[in-house]
């Protein structure tokens, strides 16, 4: 009797799975350019150079004490924890989802036992009796004739693997938030140093027009203009060595280590900081489509598209089978030897005729494809944006390194020539002032600039991709 119900139970199953109405996915047209907006320039900085993707952030980044930074972040960090287990987590879900394409099989056992009196008895006696069974089968299966479970599988999937280059997005967010802040607290580090020397420069300054002024040779205003460039380096000190210790927070925040890090990861100077690797821009739609975040839309996007599918099958009935085979007796001992076999199968079919839900379920299933479409489409141009505004740096920051060097170089030249002309009283310290200010600000711009180069570098990789290896 087992093979009546194993029969229509199998072809239902084979039936089920031809047939779904989710709909053809289509990736979109792009919303951007097809070359950069500095196409040219782009495509003269192609040539030998690596492809983000390709380069393993260990590759691109080769300063050995901001490799263990990134190393220890990558291990510690609570924000990249969270986002690994959200991505364990989704998976979990995805499992669960997908088991409801399969019968859930289980067994089940009973006895019984009754005394009935003798005055209800159809004998006239007190009768007792004894009875025994053993199911196995499946409860409420749903026979997923019109793809609803299957959408909602492919649905689960597809967030998913969202949720898996959301991870990879974060860890590339890690890795640029470790860098820069490396990077801040190297140039900190310099404009401190610079602080430190303007300020035994204008104190020895100070204390040369102090004497002059104590023999009648310089005046009053000379001296209070020396002392105001004395307090303002001081200030800086200050300021810079605030800025540095909440530098070093901010690289323990992100390392999420408890034990301290060590003092010699910390760097000295910019200049300290081994160059990065130069990365090849490419095309937008070779490039683009391949950062996480662009590919986590996507997912989002199919997954909608499931979802369709699975409000489309909503309007057709829907099929749960349930049936068992099994055994029963009335000794327990002969249950599985002369007990008598059992079976039973119960179709149950329901038919949507009137409910207005489905028809509103559909609705906001297509407003989710719209609304992905539209993510998917904003997620393109941002990162657009964010490629093109780091091409135009890498375009530009290198001219402005050689202008800011060459300022400081004539700056400081003028600096000593203003000295020389105060010191044989030609021009009044006014000069020497104005100099000294000047060579002071375009040393500051130029620690600037130089940080400027590093973290565009850093941004050119992460935007395009890099790092999430």
């Amino acid at each position: 009797m087992k093979r009546y119900l194993i029969i229509p139970v199998v072809g239902l199953t084979l039936l089920a799975a031809g047939c779904s109405l989710k709909p053809q996915y289509t990736r979109p047209e792009a919303p951007v350019s097809q070359d950069w907006p500095e196409a040219q320039a782009a495509a003269q900085a192609v040539a030998e150079r690596s492809q983000p993707m390709d380069l393993e952030w260990r590759e691109f980044i080769t300063d050995q004490a901001l490799q263990v930074v990134i190393q220890t972040a990558l291990e510690n960090n609570r924000d990249l924890k969270l986002a690994i287990l959200n991505v364990q987590r989704v998976q979990a879900l995805y499992g669960v989802q997908r088991a409801e394409l399969f019968p859930s099989i289980g067994a089940s056992g009973s006895s019984s036992h009754t005394k009935t009196p003798a005055d209800l008895s159809y004998s006239g006696q007190i009768t007792e009796s004894d009875s025994y069974r053993v199911d196995l089968g499946v409860t409420a299966w749903e026979a997923d004739f019109f793809g609803r479970i299957r959408s909602l599988k492919d649905a689960a999937l597809e967030s998913y693997l969202a949720t898996e280059e959301a991870q990879r997005s974060a860890q590339i967010a890690l890795i640029s938030a470790v860098a820069n802040a490396y990077l801040k607290l190297a140039a900190d580090q310099e404009h401190l140093k610079l602080s430190e020397s303007t300020l035994q420069s204008q104190k020895d300054a100070y204390h040369l027009i102090k004497s002059r002024f104590e023999l009648g040779l310089a005046s009053e205003l000379d001296l209070l203009r020396a002392q105001t460039q004395v307090e303002t380096a001081r200030g800086d000190i200050a300021l810079f060595t605030r800025l540095i210790s909440q530098d070093k927070n901010a690289l323990i925040l992100l390392s999420g280590t408890t034990v301290p890090l060590p003092e010699r990861v910390f760097p000295q100077k910019l200049e300290n900081v081994q160059p990065f690797k130069s990365v090849s821009v490419g095309i937008p739609s070779e490039t683009l489509l391949t950062r996480p975040d662009i590919l986590a839309a996507e997912h989002q996007l199919k997954a909608a598209n499931a979802n369709i599918g699975a409000a489309r099958a909503a309007f057709f009935p829907r099929i749960a089978l349930t049936g068992s085979v099994g055994t029963a007796s009335v000794e327990l001992s002969d249950l599985f030897g002369s007990g008598q076999g059992t079976w039973s199968f119960m179709p149950q079919i329901s038919v949507p005729i009137f409910d207005p839900r489905v028809y509103s379920a559909y609705k906001v299933s297509q407003a989710d494809m719209d609304i992905a479409v539209a993510q998917y489409e904003k997620a393109i141009q941002t990162a657009f944006r964010e490629t093109a505004d780091a091409i135009a740096v890498e375009n530009t920051v290198g001219e402005q390194l050689s202008a800011g060097e060459a300022l400081v170089e004539a700056l400081d030249k003028s600096y000593t020539l203003a000295g020389v002309r105060y010191d044989k009283g030609i021009d009044s310290y006014l000069s020497v002032l104005d100099a000294q200010r000047s060579l002071y600000s375009a040393q500051q711009q130029l620690i600037d600039i130089r940080i400027a180069k590093l973290a565009n570098q850093i941004r050119l990789y992460t935007v395009l991709g890099g790092g999430a290896q």
